[in-house]
């Protein structure tokens, strides 16, 4: 087994061996300092001696025995009758449960903030170091670590139990695990700062996560419909950058460089989705990104059902930046103007103030229409709106293209 190899067994068995042990003890971040000292063993011992014949349960054995040594050590002074009970209660055999999915939920918890939600969620689930995780949202490591620290703090003072929700409360814990894989891999796919336009890494662990989560819900349509825009549109990340990392729109890529293997697996689930008996917005994202994927080039996309579907969209799950995408796909099909006229309905709204999507979106639609000066002083505005740099330099030189 080559290092790569060894190195995703271990990444996909460490939620597990966290969960499982997680829901014995119910010592989060005991259980996580246990379970990675585990890990790093293996990352010793297994090249040496061989994967051993139950890897997970290799896994949970020595990270039980980490643990059981912590709370020994904690509780020598004051507590050494309570340890040796929780030493006693650890049991031999390993359960061939997945508890990924629970994990997930406790993440996810809603105390926390969707920021912390993420990070914790990264470092708990994904298996992420402090520092990787810091260096994905620019932000020094200490930073990282006292948000993930926070976040541990928090779940343990909220009393929550290792233990799947059931009803209306289960449905609500699991969109907003989906909103957190779909915030993790919208970071990856356009990072939000920095010199690079997205981080592979990030969206790549995004959808291993969201993989997961579909193993065990394979029939939930909104978790099929998540993972299915995220390898739709994953699969067009070769083309979306020049060789020196510039931008390239949509209707300017390469097409043959779209991951074929990616489209029609994402295709295919985008249809799995859409036949369950209710519609929610990922589905729709999906079925929209189907659509593009479904045209061989641009000129052949068919914009009057994206435009359906945004419109679908903005009834269901109404948010600006959904009417904004619509105004794209309205001046596709009936032209800039009618475009420009929906992105008006927009300038009320405080939550897109100076966003440079708005402003962007606004300038290519003056471009269009032959508002040369709109377009570049637009252009302008956008570029010193974002902090991404690669964004950046694409509005810069589409407002020195109009200026020349």
């Amino acid at each position: 087994m080559t290092a790569p190899d060894f190195e995703d067994l271990l990444r996909d068995l460490t939620p597990q061996v966290l969960g499982t042990l997680v829901r014995r003890h119910g010592r989060f971040e005991g259980c996580e300092d246990a379970v990675q000292e585990a890990v790093l063993a293996a990352s010793v011992q297994w090249p040496e001696e061989g994967v051993p014949d139950n890897p997970r349960g290799w896994l949970v054995t020595v990270a039980a025995r980490r643990l059981v040594d912590q709370i020994r050590s904690d509780h020598a002074r004051r507590e050494r009758e309570t340890a040796t009970t929780a030493a006693e209660v650890v049991p031999e055999e390993v359960p061939d449960t997945d508890d990924t999915l629970l994990l997930l939920f406790l993440c996810c918890h809603p105390s926390l903030t969707a920021a912390s939600q993420t990070a914790l969620t990264l470092r708990a689930v994904g298996g992420l170091t402090t520092a990787e995780i810091a260096r994905a949202f620019l932000v020094p490591e200490a930073t990282m670590a006292a948000r993930i620290s926070r976040a541990k703090q928090r779940i343990r003072a909220a009393g929550s139990s290792f233990a799947l929700p059931e009803g209306a409360e289960r449905e609500e814990r699991l969109r907003v695990v989906l909103h957190v894989l779909y915030l993790i891999f919208n970071e990856g796919y356009t990072a939000s700062s920095g010199s690079e336009l997205h981080r592979a890494d990030l969206a790549q662990e995004a959808i291993r996560l969201a993989r997961m989560v579909h193993a065990q819900l394979p029939e939930d349509g909104e978790v099929t419909g998540l993972l299915s825009l995220m390898l739709l549109t994953h699969a067009r990340r070769a083309a979306r950058t020049t060789a020196a990392g510039d931008l390239v729109p949509l209707a300017e890529q390469d097409r043959s460089t779209w991951e074929r293997d990616l489209l029609d697996e994402g295709t295919a689930l985008a249809k799995a989705a859409l036949a369950g008996p209710e519609l929610g917005p990922y589905q729709l994202q999906a079925a929209i990104a189907a659509t593009h994927a479904d045209a061989a080039t641009a000129e052949e996309t068919d914009w009057a059902q994206v435009h359906a579907l945004y419109l679908i969209l903005e009834r269901i799950a109404p948010n600006p930046m959904v009417t904004l995408n619509r105004a794209v796909a309205l001046a596709e099909r009936d032209g800039p103007k009618a475009g420009l006229a929906l992105l008006a309905t927009l300038d009320g709204d405080q939550r897109m103030t100076g966003h440079h999507r708005l402003l962007s979106v606004r300038a290519h639609l003056l471009e269009r229409s032959g508002d040369r000066a709109g377009a570049y002083d637009h252009y302008r505005r956008a570029a010193k709106a974002t902090a991404s740099l690669a964004e950046q330099r694409f509005l810069e030189t589409r407002a020195r293209r109009l200026q020349a």
